[in-house]
């Protein structure tokens, strides 16, 4: 972004990487969240360009023991550098992190609890892949202080986890979810990935019905990218399978809202939906609000990004270095940036802009003011009070609007 100021850092700047007492004011004071990254994955899925390894992949080089012991010294040197603000929001992903077991997976909770404690009603979410859990893993997690659960379901139509090179079932998420939900669980998620080449609209409502039966309370939708470097965007390449059709995709955005707002659930950001049950209040992942909000996270592992007070900053990627350099006393800090007041108020237009609350009226300018009526006009924004928020067309167009704000 522009004015942004960006560096790349080597093993002695590591060691020294600090967060200004600018970033540090009012820490704590802001909600405070923890994001865990576990590079480790079984297989690899064809579409996904995440900082994962598979054991094959990593030799001996490094292991979930080394990860470990870098996770407890990464998070004792965040909690010197910050302060140790009380935890509001967990959320532990990757990767595989249900690889770890139960017992794993609690421990690395532990070690967020030994190194800052966690708040009153803290939020404590852990990505899982149905494969990899069962009815005994749930109760160890919610044994353990775990609240929420996300699973990774893309889809319930074997041919279209076959072409994203999933592992799983078809059946096996609602069955993981169903499991998470009898061992205690209230807060439940499924991810669903659409617009798969070789979907069909009768692959995408058996998924949606699969869904809805597992009694879940928040659903992620997100559009198939092809992502450079992918096995899936070789096979593109070649002319193996078809690209993802943006017509195609915004009619199966359309026909996703309506068959879960038709359920209950109600979009909270474009591609989420959450109920709001009055017995288990709210529903809504309070650690990707933290993000969309601009809100202040220590992102410890492997390519974990962090933000705080307005300092950005990622760890180096593989984790045998990740492990070598904590264990020689260093931050494993692979760049940083600080963000100029223009990126912060890029940042904040572009995210809140894609939530169901809306972009603040009085935080544009009147160029940019100007700019949203004429999107108003469209009929893409819709004024709420002293907010605007994006119409069902255009949350299909939600990248277009942002860029038209802020021209």
């Amino acid at each position: 972004m522009n004015g942004t100021s960006t560096t790349t850092v080597g093993r002695d700047e590591a060691a020294a990487f600090a967060l200004p007492g600018s970033a540090l004011k009012g820490v704590g004071s802001r909600p405070f969240g923890i994001y865990v990254h576990v590079p480790f994955c079984a297989t690899r899925c064809g579409y996904c360009d995440f900082n994962t390894y598979t054991a094959g992949e990593l030799g001996t080089s490094a292991s979930p023991q080394s990860w470990m012991e870098g996770l407890r010294r990464e998070l004792d040197l965040a909690a010197q550098m910050t302060g140790a603000p009380a935890v509001d929001t967990v959320f532990v992903g990757g990767g595989t992190p249900s690889l770890l077991g139960g017992d794993g997976l609690s421990d690395v909770l532990g070690a967020v609890r030994s190194s800052f404690g966690l708040a009153k009603g803290a939020e404590v979410t852990t990505e899982s892949n149905p494969e990899s859990t069962s009815p005994e893993f749930f109760e160890r997690l919610r044994a353990g202080g775990f609240t929420r659960i996300s699973l990774g379901m893309q889809s319930a139509a074997q041919h279209v986890l076959k072409v994203l090179d999933r592992t799983h079932t078809p059946g096996r998420a609602v069955a993981a979810a169903q499991e998470a939900r009898a061992a205690g669980f209230e807060h439940v998620n499924l991810d669903l990935i659409y617009g798969t080449p070789g979907e069909r609209d009768e692959d995408l409502d058996l998924s949606l019905d699969a869904v809805l039966s597992a009694g879940v309370d928040h659903v992620s939708a997100y559009a198939l990218i092809v992502e450079d470097g992918t096995a899936l965007a070789r096979k593109v390449r070649r002319g193996e399978l078809p690209a993802p059709d943006d017509d195609v995709l915004a009619s199966r955005y359309e026909r996703i809202d309506a068959r879960l707002a038709e359920a209950g659930l109600t979009w909270y950001e474009v591609s989420n939906w959450a109920s709001a049950d009055a017995a288990t209040g709210e529903s809504r992942c309070r650690h990707n609000l933290g993000y969309w909000d601009g809100g202040d996270w220590w992102g410890a592992g492997p390519g974990a990004h962090s933000h705080v007070g307005g300092v950005r900053w990622w760890n180096v990627k593989h984790p045998a270095r990740y492990a070598d350099q904590l264990a020689a006393g260093s931050l494993p800090v692979g760049g940083s940036e600080q963000l100029t007041t223009e990126d912060v108020h890029v940042e904040r237009v572009m995210l809140t802009a894609r939530l169901r609350t809306g972009l603040p009226v009085a935080e544009l300018d009147a160029a940019e003011q100007r700019a949203a009526q004429t999107v108003v006009a469209d009929g893409l924004l819709v004024r709420e009070g002293e907010h605007l928020v994006l119409t069902d067309r255009g949350r299909l167009l939600a990248d277009a609007v942002v860029r038209t704000v802020l021209r």
